[in-house]
């Protein structure tokens, strides 16, 4: 991982255009190829970044990232103020709620939970950056990509949103849609995620263990 504080200017042209001025930042470029750009008041999300498969080249003060689409992300570096490289080593992944580890091991076995025709590809789908929870097909064949949280908040949303990002600039699974489903859903989550055109489905933990009824919510 190699961590750079800069002042710089970040310009990106693809399926639309959007422009940072010149200002301190941190750029990030992690090992699996991705390039993104932080500021200090947004918590994790960058202000702009560019997921693999992609490349960076470097031309003095100026960073071209492009990916295979021809998107482009150009940092143009004022100056660099510090900057750090360092090895992470192997991911051992992340320890899920016992919860929520389980609704994805039910959700999987019932997976026509979703819906008649619901076929399971396989659950923890690996992508470039982390593992999708269920991949399955729906009754016309389509991929379909499944987020699992015990609680539904936007952040479960902006993760689904990457995920899909990524797995529909792959030809063999494109169109790929997404269902986030939860045991509850905030409603501004739900209101995120109908925007981006994310199905909501609610989970009722007991009726999938069969403890009470079969019934689920659909939103």
């Amino acid at each position: 991982m190699r961590l750079v504080i800069a002042r710089c200017q970040v310009d990106y042209a693809g399926r639309l255009t959007a422009h940072l001025p010149k200002a301190t930042r941190l750029l990030l470029v992690k090992s699996d190829g991705s390039v993104s750009v932080h500021s200090d008041d947004r918590a994790y999300k960058p202000l702009n970044w560019m997921s693999p498969p992609c490349w960076l080249i470097e031309d003095g003060n100026l960073w071209i990232v492009e990916n295979k689409s021809g998107e482009k992300l150009v940092i143009t570096i004022d100056e660099v103020i510090e900057e750090f490289s360092h090895e992470l080593g192997a991911e051992p992944g992340l320890v899920k709620d016992g919860v929520e580890a389980h609704l994805q091991e039910l959700l999987a076995e019932h997976i026509v939970t979703l819906g008649e025709g619901y076929t399971l590809v396989r659950r923890e789908f690996p992508t470039a950056i982390g593992p999708v929870d269920i991949m399955c097909r729906d009754a016309d064949g389509k991929s379909v990509a499944v987020e699992i949280k015990r609680r539904g908040e936007i952040d479960g949303v902006e993760q689904l949103t990457r995920y899909l990002e990524l797995l529909n600039r792959d030809p063999r699974l494109a169109p790929v849609q997404g269902v986030f489903a939860a045991q509850q859903i905030k409603p501004q989550a739900k209101t995120l995620a109908e925007d981006r055109g994310i199905r909501c489905v609610t989970l009722d933990y007991d009726a999938l263990r069969g403890i009470e009824s079969d019934e689920f919510r659909l939103f």
